[in-house]
């Protein structure tokens, strides 16, 4: 009972501190990416690149690095992100 308990209280913890890191990213001006690709891809996140968490550029480069494994949702709002951070880029 206790190991299932402690297991929940994990399980919670790392989606607040994926959820809190990704926020901390989209308050920087190194990548942003939006709440609906916070949503769709948190459990990506957790299945491809939980030994990332809570480094953003590590996870970031691993959710790039895993495309093709990521769910659709997932990849459909990074690639607009990832477009929308390019174009930022290119005008600055």
């Amino acid at each position: 009972m206790t190991a299932v308990f402690f297991n929940a209280v994990r399980k919670v913890s790392s989606v607040l501190a994926l959820t809190a890191s990704f926020a901390a990213a989209s308050s920087t001006a190194s990548f942003a990416f939006s709440s609906e690709a916070q949503q769709m891809c948190t459990g990506d996140a957790f299945r491809l690149c939980s030994s990332e968490i809570p480094n953003i550029p590590k996870i970031t480069a691993c959710m790039i690095k895993h495309r093709a494994d990521l769910s659709a949702g997932c990849r459909s709002v990074m690639d607009r992100d990832l477009a929308a951070q390019k174009g930022k880029l290119a005008a600055q």
